[in-house]
């Protein structure tokens, strides 16, 4: 192992005031695979360059995220749970998974979410974004999380699960606490962590019942009835899967529209550009997700002695793929740091790469254009009014709040 000194990328603190990306940038220039000392575990590599990610995505033979082996988080799943919050409860969702039974669960539930199986979803969620924009003031600041980011993907998420419309509160609710170890204001406590989980769970273990016994074409069904090798699906299984579809399905979507305001409220023009040619929002929305790069990390476990970017990696170390870092690796994106809704050939990394890619990443894209083509009709410019309050993370580049005044056209 190469000893080094630098910064602790598992601090969250690091990521409180902003995303740390003059970090990175050093770090890809410096130290690309650098070791992060940990005080409470082993240390991790933490990868920061595009290719070595890439290289390492394709290789689950080498490279795991399998449960037994730790997991996909900095933290090792099989000491601390899923959610880092020490639950034993709940059963090994897919992500956490390796080939070739991840593999079985991709064939069950990409179909499930590709747009052009959800017929007229599209149209649906125009309506849905269209509603909440006609409750949004022109002219005067609002705060747009409640408003807009965080309801358009938790009620695209009811529709797939099958759920009054209301849920989407409580959905927030949860996902918020369960990717919210770090952050105080989502984890008060051990005992109000434990009070939600016992709330997730209840509502979980009845949606399971009932889809059981009366399936529907809905997501929460697939979930619930799927068989494995021939065998079905436990209700724990169900419930760690369930726990990653909520989680999936509106993380990246609510924090991709939430980051991409911000950067058309600092770059002006090119919001003109979307009002100009609408068109620009079909390839346009790659570079929100690309700027914005709303899950930051995801780890693997090294299954044997091999190399990475010249760098040695014993078996068993922990090795994180920062996406935050790869998605302004100046070898592959010119002038990274620059929001340009016209950049062509965008191929990103904010949804994984290789095995694991994002089965809803066509269905986040959709949303965002909607959300924006809607926008572009209504609003002239976007003016951040204070500086948004960040989710404490080191995984999701979240913002808690995104107080903005929408001038109108």
């Amino acid at each position: 192992m190469t000893a080094t000194t630098g910064p602790d990328l598992k601090n969250p603190d690091l990521y409180l005031d902003r995303a740390p990306h003059e970090v990175f940038a050093r770090l890809r220039r410096d130290q690309p695979v650098y070791w992060n000392p940990e005080a409470d575990s082993s240390g991790f590599w933490a990868l920061t360059r595009y290719a070595d990610i890439v290289e390492v995505s394709k290789r689950p033979d080498l490279f795991s995220s399998a449960h037994d082996n730790g997991g996909h988080r900095i933290f090792n799943e099989n000491e601390v749970g899923l959610t880092g919050a020490g639950e034993t409860a709940i059963g090994v969702p897919f992500i956490s998974l390796d080939p070739p039974v991840h593999t079985q669960y991709r064939k069950f539930i990409m179909p499930a979410v590709a747009p052009g199986r959800l017929a007229g979803i599209e149209e649906r969620i125009t309506a849905r974004c269209a509603a909440l924009l006609d409750k949004i003031p022109l002219d005067e600041p609002v705060d747009l999380v409640p408003l807009l980011s965080a309801p358009l993907p938790l009620l695209t998420l009811t529709e797939l699960l099958d759920l009054p419309p209301d849920m989407w509160i409580k959905l927030y609710h949860w996902t918020n606490a369960f990717v919210g170890e770090d952050d105080p204001e989502f984890r008060q406590s051990p005992e109000a962590m434990a009070a939600v989980m016992g709330e997730f769970m209840a509502f979980a273990q009845q949606l399971f019942t009932d889809r059981r016994a009366t399936p529907g074409t809905d997501i929460a069904t697939l979930l619930a009835t799927m068989q494995v090798n021939g065998v079905p699906v436990t209700f724990n299984e169900f419930l760690g899967n369930l726990i990653l579809t909520l989680v999936g399905a509106n993380e990246t979507t609510r924090n991709s529209l939430s980051h991409s305001i911000v950067a058309f409220s600092d770059n002006p023009d090119q919001w003109d550009r979307i009002r100009e040619d609408r068109e620009l929002l079909k390839n346009g929305v790659r570079e929100m997700v690309r700027y914005a790069s709303p899950v930051m990390h995801m780890r693997r476990t090294a299954m044997a002695d091999v190399e990475i970017g010249g760098q040695a990696i014993r078996r068993g170390q922990k090795v994180v793929m920062w996406y935050i870092a790869a998605n302004r690796d100046e070898a592959v994106f010119a002038d990274p740091d620059r929001f340009d809704i016209g950049r062509g050939n965008i191929q990103h990394l904010a949804f994984g790469s290789g095995q694991h890619v994002c089965v809803g990443s066509r269905l986040a894209e959709m949303q965002l254009r909607v959300a924006f083509g809607l926008l572009a009709g209504r609003v002239r410019r976007f003016e951040v009014t204070g500086p948004p309050r960040r989710f404490r993370s080191n995984f999701i580049n979240g913002l808690k709040n995104l107080d903005t005044r929408l001038v109108s056209a």
